[in-house]
């Protein structure tokens, strides 16, 4: 049993725990992830690692209530316990060599992009952070995303924050303002991807995009999280989540992300159980 040691509500959707697990914190590194299961009868759910402390043995976790099992992750308290927590799983971000860097982060990605920031900023990596969000309300993380990078740019679909418009028209706006970067890292929703890949594809910069579809197992046996990379079929758990942007077929990738829709939707509803007459 793992156990809740901090938890903290980052916006009315979002929220931080750090969860005892000292064995997962001794190995973790930036980009990988966990996959953890509340009780016997949970889902397995796979999210990025956002942190760690190796001396507290804690991990950090960031999730945002979209389904039923977030929502009933969140009605968890300090002091309460998972079953699951099993990790590190998949390859870490290979950040050697990077000395320029964009780093975007849009929505909930922010958390994922948010690691990988801190570990090219602390290897002496000049990171402009670029991050994005529906409305001032919904930032996380400013204080912490501040001190990873060089320059930060906060976006807001509305403008509420004085900075109106996409994480994509931010960096080019970098990009037009002669910004020499040698990679570019993405991470977000998939249509944002997509589009920072084929902007910086005439450009010949290195894209690289964190890529999270469904999962079940996380070790590769059940190729629910297949893509297409390059022609060829590979698998998020095992050989990401990280893959060149420029090489991701992210139609697939979407059309796959819409198929189990109606299933969460259903997932989410009450209903009442049969044999105990009561709501489950």
């Amino acid at each position: 049993m793992y156990a809740i040691v901090r938890k903290k509500v980052l916006n009315e959707t979002v929220t931080l725990m750090e969860i005892e697990a000292p064995l997962v914190a001794r190995k973790a590194r930036p980009g990988q992830f966990i996959i953890f299961r509340i009780d016997e009868e949970g889902e397995r759910v796979p999210l990025t690692i956002a942190g760690y402390d190796r001396e507290k043995g804690t991990v950090t976790i960031i999730f945002q209530k979209v389904g039923y099992t977030t929502e009933k992750l969140d009605t968890l308290e300090e002091g309460d316990r998972l079953l699951d927590f099993v990790g590190p799983l998949g390859e870490p971000s290979h950040t050697e060599g990077i000395r320029r860097a964009a780093v975007i982060g849009g929505g909930l990605g922010v958390a994922i992009a948010y690691p990988q920031a801190k570990a090219l900023h602390d290897a002496g990596a000049e990171v402009d952070l670029i991050v994005g969000f529906r409305n001032e309300h919904l930032i996380i993380l400013e204080e912490e995303l501040k001190a990873s990078c060089t320059n930060l740019i906060i976006m807001t679909d509305d403008g509420s924050n004085g900075h109106k418009g996409f994480v994509t028209q931010a960096l080019q706006q970098q990009l037009d303002a002669g910004r020499a970067y040698d990679t570019v890292i993405a991470i977000g929703p998939l249509p944002m991807m997509k589009a920072v890949s084929e902007m910086t594809r005439p450009l010949g910069i290195r894209t690289i995009v964190s890529m999270n579809p469904i999962m079940i197992d996380g070790t590769g046996m059940c190729g629910g999280c297949r893509l297409t990379v390059g022609g060829e079929t590979r698998f998020a758990c095992v050989d990401g989540p990280d893959f060149d942007g420029h090489l991701v077929d992210f139609d697939e990738a979407i059309a796959r992300g819409r198929m189990f829709r109606p299933e969460e939707a259903r997932a989410r509803e009450k209903h009442a159980c049969r044999l105990m007459g009561e709501g489950k």
